[in-house]
């Protein structure tokens, strides 16, 4: 029964990928930042959630249960709304122009709002 609450492979493969190339693009922007103490408090912020929700999908993907990839899918759910909140944060601060951080929260809301409906219909 476990095994129902778990998505395909497909859909395990796709955020995977997603996840991971996501947390990439941040990378990148974290290395572009300004050399100044609060866009590298935001920016490693930002960087540590963003990588973690692609280390948390990689991890569920292997869990060992539907239990342990629900647990694990939560983490990934926390993470990508952090995500949102540091790239929200970076714009609002002036320390990033808001349209260049536009491509990457609309990729997050994305992961964020499939990564919750997943989660939804695991609970049930």
């Amino acid at each position: 029964m476990e095994e129902e609450i778990v998505p395909s492979i497909p859909f395990n493969e796709t955020y995977r990928r997603r996840t991971k190339e996501a947390a990439l693009r941040v990378i990148r922007l974290f290395q572009q930042l300004p050399r100044t103490g609060e866009s590298s408090t935001l920016g490693k912020q930002l960087l540590r959630s963003a990588t973690s929700v692609a280390a948390n999908f990689r991890a569920a993907c292997r869990g060992r249960s539907g239990a342990e990839w629900y647990a694990k899918l939560c983490i990934c759910v926390e993470e990508a709304d952090e995500t949102l909140f540091w790239l929200e944060l970076l714009g609002d601060a002036g320390i990033t122009p808001v349209a260049r951080l536009a491509d990457l929260q609309q990729e997050y809301r994305e992961i964020l709002a499939v990564l919750a409906t997943a989660r939804k219909k695991a609970r049930k």
